[in-house]
Order: structure tokens, then sequence, then C-alpha cells
């Protein structure tokens, strides 16, 4: 026969609160799963029975009905775990996104836009930092910038002294005639 675990002594508030969770459909699916299962247990129902009801193990649901005497409704949500270490400290993620904010011409850079290879080539050599144009896109996407993937030739022009540069048009291009 399956063991029934005796909770705590839950007051209403807490309790509408662990109902409302059960049946919200905007919270985290984890954190509802969870209240269902104290909610399960509030109204009575066997471990056994809210495992096979919930498709989880017994020992997934005592490890949440444990969590709920000690820490009530807040229990719901996930600890804080460890993982990887940042690849790239804070330090030189800021000193990516100040250089990719700073306009070109004002580092006495010859262009006048960064692309994501000028960015990466100015960082290694002046900046010491050596990291993938995927890499950099990524890190400059979670900073919030987004990045254009080239120079177009439409719209205003990058370089203002392009047409001094350019020189005069090809002899071999006439300009069209216009019918009588």
């Amino acid at each position: 026969m399956g063991r029934r675990m005796t909770l705590r002594e839950v007051t209403s508030e807490e309790r509408q609160a662990v109902a409302r969770l059960a049946h919200s459909r905007t919270a985290p699916a984890r954190a509802v799963e969870r209240a269902r299962v104290v909610l399960a247990a509030l109204e009575g129902q066997l471990v056994e029975d809210i495992a096979a009801e919930q498709r989880l193990s017994r020992n997934t649901v005592y490890l949440w009905l444990h969590r709920f005497e000690e820490r009530g409704v807040a229990g719901f949500e996930d600890r804080q775990r460890s993982g990887r270490p940042r690849t790239y400290p804070g330090e030189q993620v800021g000193a990516i996104v100040a250089t990719a904010l700073t306009k070109p011409t004002t580092l006495g850079l010859p262009f006048a836009s960064w692309t994501l290879d000028r960015l990466v080539a100015y960082l290694r050599e002046q900046k010491g930092i050596t990291m993938q144009r995927s890499r950099l896109d990524e890190v400059l996407l979670s900073e919030g910038l987004r990045w254009r993937k080239e120079e177009t030739w439409f719209g205003e022009r990058v370089d203002p002294d392009f047409a001094a540069k350019r020189g005069r048009s090809s002899s071999s291009i006439h300009s069209r005639r216009t019918g009588a």
C-alpha cells in the first residue's frame, strides 16, 4: 500500500498560491509541475498515486514535497547550478562592445564602419583579444548589438571621398540617347 506524506500546516494564502501556480498557463512548466505535486499531496493523495499521475519517480515527488516543507512556494524555483566558467571575462566583453560602438575613423583606421572581419582583426592586433568571427557575432548579439553582414553600396556612401578616389568613369560606358 502507498504512503501518504503529512505536510505541515499550510495557510489559506499559501494553498491559493500553490493552486494558482498548479493551474497556470504562463508560469514555467517546471514550477507548474512541482505545484501540481504539492497540491495533490495537500488534497490527500498517496505519493505513489501522485508519481504515477505526474509521470515522476517517487523520489522526485518526495524531493518536491520536502522542498515545499522547507521553503514554501519559493521552493518550486530551480536552485543555482554551477556551470562552465565564462570563456571571456567581463573586461574583454566590455572592450569588445566599446570598440564595436566606436567609429573606426576616430581610431585612425581607413574605413568608416566595422565589419566582423575588420573588428576581429582590430581586436587581435590592438587589444590582444583572439576570437573567431562567429563567436564575436554571438558575443555582440548577447550584448544586444545586431551586426550587418557586409557593407552595402546602396544608400549613402560610407566613404565621403569616394567620388574623388574613384576618378573618371570609364570611357567604354556610353550614356543612352533618348529617342525622338
